[in-house]
């Protein structure tokens, strides 16, 4: 596969994405909206926590999706029909016992549904929580015993695929779902109909991913007889099993530490402000995400020299986009949140600077991993483990201590030992065998444009156009100035003295 494809693929994915990123966008804070009013913030933390406790059953897939996207680079850089067709066949097999896995744990965990939430608790019915719980579990299931070969879609660059059609369906879902709520009331629809539209887009995506590979034939029965065959899929997947854990523990166990040392509202009012963080992600993974299947096919032609110098401009690109989100969330959020719901539904500022250092981490973390991952280098299985136990024993002791502050504070060391310390040392030093001090000389570079950037940008506003903004035209005016501001003054520091973002720059315009 040659860069030129490899970007123009990125690029595609990047288009489509952003299409349905901005078509989402505004529908889903008017469905949030409307659920809080009319279904209520209690309903709304019950929901978003029993899909958090779902997500901890998942941990069971085991990275078994990421280590067959690093072997299938090969095959697909090749044109290995017959390879990829077996590596598929093995991938169904494995998520066929993972399925049944999960559904064996989740009537477990379903017994102790009543003392997780009490009816005096809550409010709800178990009935209630019961129906919710197995719709949930029914739809996660479906992505094992059904929808495991839009994997492929993904390596192969064309996640544009899925994001077409299932962005498509959540936007007509949600829609419906906004129509219930508001003329209903009734909680049992709204769940139906997450329910049925998770089938209805499994059949649309199948249908899919047989017009655009007609060739690809899996089968559980060929699995089961090649699984010795590729034992690599089990050497990789105990590596990214230990990975996935410390993802597990702080972004599924947050709402529910929450919930122990809280409230199901306070889950709520905390699930408004990672709605607004979700979509910024959603953002910078639709810029950017696509580029990492990309990644993967330029380090399967070994070429050291090229991928170290894509690692810089793609580190340059994402530096600047963290840092116009990281501005732009520090300064509107709590204004956005204000007129989006209410005076009521803000946090306290320690929440808003927790969540914002938090995101810039998380945000670090696709810099790096996916050189990692696109190298086969996950053997450093201390890290997550460290990552993990680090969060749970700060967020238990911070909960207990300052809640809803101290349980986010856990993610904040855990993310900046490991993901702002260890990840770009272990990268460097094992994945490039380039000293470190190049990467903390680059970092420091743009970290000191950064802080320029922001000290001229609040004197200006200082002394122009502060103001507290009291309706939307008001809001966007400021955001827009303020930002643009700052992104003008940011990205005009870092491209006169950064040659790794003006490569990157051209590099991109070239291909688009």
């Amino acid at each position: 596969m040659t860069q030129e494809s490899r970007v123009k693929k990125s690029l595609l994915n990047a288009r489509i994405n952003l299409i349905f990123y901005f078509l989402t966008l505004i529908l889903s804070f008017f469905s949030r909206k409307i659920f809080l009013s009319c279904l209520g913030a209690d309903f709304v933390g019950l929901t978003g926590t029993l899909q958090n406790l779902l997500g901890f059953l998942n941990l069971a897939e085991l990275g078994i999706g990421i280590s067959i996207g690093y072997i299938l680079y090969k095959p697909l850089y090749e044109h290995d029909q017959t390879k990829i067709n077996e590596i598929i066949s093995v991938m169904g097999y494995l998520y066929r016992w993972i399925g049944l896995v999960i559904l064996g744990a989740g009537i477990v965990v379903s017994i102790f549904l009543p003392f997780i939430f009490p009816d005096n608790n809550t409010g709800f019915r178990s009935s209630l929580v019961y129906f919710a719980y197995y719709s949930f579990l029914a739809s996660s299931l479906i992505g094992y015993f059904i929808n495991y070969r839009q994997n492929l879609l993904s390596v192969d660059q064309r996640n544009y695929v899925v994001t077409a059609y299932y962005q498509s369906a959540t936007i007509i879902k949600t829609l419906i779902q906004m129509a219930s709520a508001y003329y209903t009331r009734n909680y049992y629809l709204w769940i139906t109909i997450e329910l049925v539209f998770g089938i209805i887009y499994s059949m649309i995506l199948n249908w899919k991913i047989n017009s655009t590979y007609p060739w690809l034939k899996a089968e559980i029965k060929l699995g089961k007889q090649l699984f010795k065959k590729y034992p690599e899929v089990i050497k990789y997947t105990k590596q990214i099993f230990l990975h996935k854990i410390s993802g597990f523990a702080q972004f599924q166990m947050t709402p529910i530490l929450i919930y122990a040392f809280t409230s199901l509202k306070t889950v709520a009012l905390y699930g408004n402000y990672v709605i607004i963080f979700d979509k910024i992600n959603n953002l910078t993974n639709n810029l950017f995400g696509s580029v990492s299947a990309s990644i993967g096919n330029l380090i399967a032609e070994n070429n050291k020299e090229k991928t170290v110098e894509i690692f810089w401009e793609l580190l340059s690109l994402r530096f600047v986009v963290m840092a116009i989100i990281s501005f732009g969330l520090l300064n509107f959020t709590n204004d956005f949140i204000r007129m989006w719901l209410g005076e009521e539904y803000i946090l306290p500022n320690i929440v808003l600077y927790l969540l914002i250092i938090n995101q810039f981490l998380s945000l670090s973390r696709n810099i790096n991993d996916p050189f990692l991952w696109g190298a086969g280098m996950f053997y450093d299985i201390w890290a997550p483990i460290s990552e993990a136990i680090i969060y749970i024993v700060v967020a238990f002791i911070g909960g207990h201590i300052w809640g809803l502050p101290g349980v986010i504070l856990g993610n904040t060391i855990s993310l900046l030992i490991i993901i702002g310390i260890w990840k770009p040392y272990f990268l460097f030093k094992k994945g490039f065998h380039l000293p470190l001090k190049l990467y903390i000389f680059g970092w420091s570079k743009i970290t000191i444009y950064y802080i320029i950037s922001i000290v001229s940008t609040y004197i200006l506003l200082k002394n122009y156009i502060q103001f507290i903004p009291n309706n939307w035209g008001e809001l966007i005016i400021y955001v827009f100035a303020a930002t643009i501001t700052f992104a003008i003054l940011f990205v005009g520091f870092y491209y006169i003295f950064s040659s790794n973002l003006r490569k990157g720059i051209k590099r991109t315009l070239k291909r688009s």
